[in-house]
């Protein structure tokens, strides 16, 4: 019978023998009688055997096996019944193991009801329930916890510091963190290994990167987890370069690396930017096996996003079959970052169709790419998403709308996203100034500017780029003179991009000597967009000598770039040296160079309609060079002359007037008289800046055709109505 005695007990009593006979052993079975159908075991046959000294049985390895084998609620309800009817309900080692169990089957309220039943937990009591806190991530109760623990004067233990350490990490209960910290060094626990890796990661997640570097200067043995810890604190806190640093000195120990370290050792190469070593970590994934690592994964997706290689990014995105938001984040902001615009909308719709939780982070990279198409009724759709989402609110949003619509050609509805934003920060203020200065809106934008200081906030770095900026489309020279001194005041230091405003704003107003003066008295060396910035002035204003002088700079600067020589080509070519424009041209045929193409799209129903110069290619071609010619036919009635310069070739004159009137933004216009109704609003987009010819013919043709066409070049916009242009011709 006493070898019987593990078996029995695990019937629950009193119970029926033959219902539990099959659970027995096949050998133990055949003992049975076969004529034994049902009897009851009475409850004192147990007692009997607990308290007879004759069965030396170890009966806390026992029960601790059999609750090592739970595996549902219910059966958890019968072992603890069990172990309260046989008296272990008050062995600690036992209520331990149970609690532990049950938290891992998910059980976790279950196993608070049994920890607070147990009067007098010891610490390791104490361990299992912040442990079943601590696995299921609800950090706030694992601190509670402790804090009771220390009520209850129970000193904790390494394995105790390391879970609150843990927790106040994900919290980032920096002051509780360091309060424990404390309490480590008083109970002698400062050089214990799990604990001086909590306070790495502890330090390192809240951000207080130089005391994780010195717990970490301090270890004597340094793991796998005290590396990852601070290179991923470096890494997520952005020192990149010293993140890397500090890899390569891991990997000259030959210590092995895991995935998780090797996901911050990609976001410091993404951060960077530097692909090609990037890489290299992803050949060693390869040959670690580690490729397909979903966090892994996430990374090399935004890495090859970021870097501009979305085509090998979206064939990670699409390996995964359930992509979580940051996933999604990943592909859609590097579309967006790279010029597929397109694409990253397209997306982002995909996203909230299958109702993928959207963040602020997915809205606002959607935001960016609605801007970068220019369309404004997708425009408009998107501000109706945010609307009705948890993110109509959200001060971050509101400014990328701002920039949205600035940039979709509509100012009034960014002022109207402007107004309705409660508590407007510095940025939200800066970004309805740019949008003001983008549409040459110079004195809404100073008036923005006021009320930004009457408002008590203080201008920074960008709102002075955007004033600046208003000031140079508007012709206000002395204002935004003034406004480029005010900076001081505000202890601001003019950047490049501040610089090059101020030399725009002079050389634009004719001003060249004064710009010429105001480069070479810059405290900084001038730059490529400053040297730029002169040659175009010069253009316009057909100063030779200067333009040539600019050029010279920005060859020794920047060799390779197309931009300078055309522009130095378009200078001569306006002074009529067409022997000069010849040499640029062979010049840049040496150097491999060729002119970017220009283009010009128009939206028509959501869709965006491409043109290049002369474009034959649009299914209605016929129709559009029919308008062109009567569009042409009503220009010469009314009196309008060609600007023979802006045809910047060698041409005689009626191949010059040809050639004008089948400009891109010309064929765009016509495109969309033919394509929308009366009184409708045309909206253009040009990747260069707008010819001079262009621009006096789409005035007039505005006021010939009783329309508002509003085009988007690579400098500005320019609203066109009633024979005039919202630039006053000064661009």
């Amino acid at each position: 019978m006493a070898a019987l005695f593990p078996l029995f007990t695990k019937i629950s009593y009193p119970c029926s023998f033959s219902s539990s006979l099959l659970s027995l052993p096949s050998k133990i079975r055949q003992l049975v009688p076969a004529t034994i159908t049902s009897f009851q075991v009475p409850t004192s046959f147990f007692s009997s055997l607990c308290l007879n000294p004759l069965y030396n049985f170890d009966y806390d390895s026992f029960y601790a096996s059999l609750i090592g084998d739970l595996a549902h609620k219910r059966h958890l309800n019968q072992m603890h019944a069990q172990l309260i009817v046989s008296g272990f309900a008050h062995s600690g080692f036992l209520i331990t193991k149970f609690v532990i169990v049950s938290s891992d089957l998910g059980y976790i309220l279950y196993a608070r009801k049994v920890f607070d039943e147990f009067t007098d937990p010891d610490v390791f009591l104490w361990n299992a329930i912040i442990r079943t806190y601590t696995r299921h991530n609800m950090f706030v109760y694992v601190v509670e916890m402790y804090l009771r623990m220390q009520e209850m004067g129970v000193s904790p233990d390494c394995y105790t510091f390391s879970m609150v350490l843990k927790a106040c990490s994900s919290l980032r209960a920096l002051e509780m963190g360091c309060w424990v910290h404390g309490k480590i060094v008083r109970n002698g626990f400062e050089c214990d290994g799990f604990v001086q890796n909590s306070l790495v990661a502890l330090y390192a997640k809240c951000g207080q990167i130089e005391l994780a570097k010195r717990v970490f200067d301090g270890l004597c043995d340094r793991t796998i987890v005290s590396w990852t810890s601070i290179i991923s604190g470096y890494a997520h806190h952005g020192q990149p370069m010293e993140a890397l640093r500090i890899f390569s000195q891991m990997r000259q120990l030959n210590l092995k690396v895991d995935w998780i370290i090797l996901v911050s050792v990609l976001k410091a190469y993404t951060d960077i930017e530097d692909l090609e070593q990037g890489k290299s970590i992803h050949g060693c994934l390869i040959k670690l096996g580690l490729e397909f690592e979903p966090d892994l994964i996430i990374s090399l997706t935004a890495m090859y996003a970021k870097g501009g290689d979305v085509m090998v990014a979206r064939s990670f995105f699409d390996h995964v079959e359930v992509p979580n938001v940051i996933l999604w984040n990943a592909m859609i902001s590097g579309y967006a970052k790279n010029g597929y615009a397109e694409e990253a909308v397209e997306l982002f719709r995909q996203m909230i169709s299958k109702h993928i939780k959207t963040d602020s982070v997915t809205v606002r990279s959607a935001i960016s790419a609605c801007s970068q198409v220019g369309s404004l009724e997708l425009a408009r759709w998107m501000d109706d998403y945010i609307g009705k989402s948890k993110y109509k609110d959200d001060i971050f949003v509101n400014t990328a709308l701002i920039d949205m619509y600035a940039k979709c050609g509509n100012v009034d509805f960014a002022r109207d996203v402007f107004d309705r934003t409660p508590d407007k920060d510095v940025v939200v203020w800066s970004a309805m100034i740019v949008g003001y200065a983008l549409h040459g809106r110079g004195q809404e934008a100073i008036d923005i500017y006021h009320a930004m200081e009457q408002a008590g906030v203080v201008p920074n770095d960008v709102t002075f780029v955007g004033l600046l900026t208003g000031c140079n489309h508007s012709g206000f020279v002395e204002d935004g003179w003034n406004l480029f001194l005010r900076m001081k005041d505000y202890g601001i230091e003019p950047r490049e991009q501040h610089y090059a405003s101020v030399v725009d704003l002079l050389g634009r107003a004719g001003y060249l000597d004064r710009a010429y003066d105001f480069i070479l008295n810059m405290p900084i060396k001038p730059s490529v967009s400053v040297w730029g910035t002169l040659l175009s002035a010069c253009k316009v204003h057909r100063h030779v000598t200067l333009g040539e002088y600019a050029a010279e700079r920005l060859f020794s600067l920047d060799p390779y770039n197309t931009g300078h020589y055309v522009q130095l080509s378009n200078l001569y070519a306006s002074a009529y040296m067409w022997d000069h424009v010849a040499k640029i041209r062979v010049l840049m045929r040496e150097k491999g160079l060729s002119k970017d193409l220009g283009y010009s799209s128009i939206e028509i129903d959501g869709k965006l309609h491409p043109f290049l110069v002369g474009d034959k290619s649009h299914p209605r071609c016929k129709e559009i060079f029919e308008k062109l010619v009567s569009l042409e036919r009503r220009l010469k009635e009314a009196g309008f002359v060609p600007h023979m310069d802006s045809a910047l070739h060698d041409l005689n004159y009626e191949e010059t007037e040809e050639t004008l009137s089948y400009h891109s933004e010309r064929l765009a216009v016509a495109y969309g008289l033919i394509s929308t109704a009366p009184g409708t609003t045309l909206r253009i987009t040009k990747n260069l800046r707008a010819c001079v010819n262009c621009h006096s013919a789409i005035k007039l043709i505005a006021k010939l055709e009783n329309r508002e066409i509003v085009v988007r070049d690579a400098n500005r916009f320019h609203h066109f109505k009633d024979g005039i242009c919202s630039c006053g011709d000064y661009w």
